[in-house]
């Protein structure tokens, strides 16, 4: 049965001390993932250049190749980064003990930012709990794990689920198992699952639409390789980003090629921040910074010509000219057939007390 779109505010969810949701400062999630390819100093670095970058989070993946991959054949963009034929010794290379997570978690906060991992299965959630992170992220391989869904609601941590290559009735499915198990705690993240995913198979206008259609605070996952896309979708309405970075886009590994470098994050963060500013609050009315603007460029009604008292004022005898001052052009007609009580002078503004 599909979701039905709510009008209702959307929730807030707390992540640390962060709230996040509609008006509030974008989260930005510094994707690590496995770009420290298996070496803890790695790890460190990556978690310290999230927080030179002015990221709010880094996050990495938790899990054990022997469990996660069968006999799953590498995808295309894989194979052509790591030679690897099959995820299972790929990933066996991109593993992280229980102890380097919890190092890493440690520096992540000392440096200022939220520790963030996936779990890809409920073994890894529990490891991962020992790390004390502030959310769970699920990927979008796992939005049809109702067991690994479920357990992660169980923890009572805020969840960041992300919906790549879904399709609705599964976004349906997945927000009813976490609906009430995790109310008050979810966010989804729009995601398109290409690496790197092209500019024109971003869709922005999904975050709007999500937001409507299962009232809950919605980000993005971005897999471009752009620094500018995240400011854009900002302005679509997410409230999380997402987004894969590294050290060196030369290394070896899956996911070094459509990762950012540290000084490209950096790029990123600022787009997003210029972005926040440029959206504003979004109340309507006049900012001080037009107020000078104002004042020279509008008009007020004033005498065409020389008016003697005690003529009769036609529509001849008045005319629009900057600046303003004097009765505003919208009382014009009101004008009109009034008998002026003293002279005036041609391009003088003209006030009330000057009619009757």
């Amino acid at each position: 049965m599909a979701a039905k779109i709510s009008t209702q505010t959307i929730s807030t969810v707390t992540i640390g001390s962060r709230p996040i949701g509609e008006h509030q400062r974008t989260f930005v999630i510094a994707e690590a993932g496995v770009n420290h390819n298996g070496n803890l100093g790695t790890a460190i670095a990556l978690t310290e250049a999230a927080a030179e970058a002015g990221a709010d989070a880094v996050k990495f993946q938790i899990f054990t190749a022997d469990e996660l991959a069968g006999s799953a054949p590498t995808a295309a963009y894989q194979r052509a980064a790591t030679g690897a034929a099959g995820q299972r010794d790929m990933l066996r290379t991109l593993e992280l003990r229980d102890e380097d997570f919890r190092a890493v978690a440690v520096r992540a906060r000392r440096s200022g930012l939220e520790f963030l991992a996936t779990p890809f299965s409920i073994p890894d959630l529990r490891r991962l709990q020992s790390s004390q992170p502030a959310a769970v992220k699920i990927a979008s391989t796992d939005i049809n794990n109702a067991p690994l869904l479920t357990a992660a609601a169980q923890t009572g941590l805020p969840l960041i689920v992300s919906t790549g290559a879904s399709l609705r009735e599964e976004l349906d499915a997945a927000v009813k198992v976490l609906g009430s198990a995790a109310r008050g705690r979810l966010i989804l993240l729009h995601c398109v699952s290409a690496y790197p995913a092209p500019w024109n198979l971003a869709n922005l206008r999904a975050i709007r639409a999500m937001q409507q259609r299962y009232n809950l605070p919605v980000g993005f996952s971005d897999h471009t390789t752009s620094t500018q896309i995240g400011a854009l979708a900002v302005a679509a309405g997410a409230c999380v980003l997402e987004k894969h970075f590294t050290l060196d886009r030369g290394a070896p590994g899956p996911d070094h090629a459509m990762s950012l470098d540290p000084r490209q994050l950096s790029e990123y963060v600022a787009a997003v921040r210029r972005a926040e500013e440029a959206l504003g609050s979004g109340a309507l009315g006049m900012s001080a910074a037009e107020l000078e603007v104002r004042r020279i460029a509008r008009k007020s009604v004033v005498a065409a010509r020389r008016i003697d008292a005690g003529e009769i004022l036609t529509p001849t005898m008045l005319s629009l000219k900057r600046p303003e001052g004097g009765i505003p052009p919208n009382d014009f007609a009101r004008l009109v057939g009034r008998v002026v009580l003293t002279a005036i002078e041609a391009d003088a503004p003209i006030h009330w007390e000057m009619v009757q």
